[in-house]
């Protein structure tokens, strides 16, 4: 069984769904956009870099982990790649958009 790996990236970025400028996070790594919630498929493991696709991540649903806490979940437009990102609405530097996790968990998109 192959242990998962974690490079810790923690970098500012544009987002490509909708350009807003995107701060590093102050206590975790941010792989979306915290007005949009949209990634970009970069990784194979966390912060690797190792994905070719660099497809359009759109974020389908919350979900709630015992240990991680409500995660957001994106598929990939281009391969159907499913990841999670721990929702950030607990920090002072862009939090992620309460109304857009409040729609998305009202209306997943599964």
């Amino acid at each position: 069984m192959a242990l998962r790996t974690f490079t810790r990236r923690n970098e500012s970025f544009t987002c490509v769904n909708c350009g807003n400028e995107v701060e590093p996070s102050q206590r975790s790594c941010r792989n979306h956009c915290p007005n949009c919630l949209h990634s970009v498929h970069l990784d194979i493991m966390p912060g690797d870099r190792a994905a070719n696709c660099s497809g359009l991540m759109v974020p389908i649903r919350v979900e709630y982990h015992t240990k991680k806490g409500y995660q957001l979940v994106h598929r990939c437009q281009s391969c159907g790649h499913i990841s999670r990102n721990v929702v950030q609405t607990d920090v002072q530097v862009q939090p992620d958009n309460q109304e857009a996790i409040l729609d998305l968990m009202a209306h997943p998109r599964d």
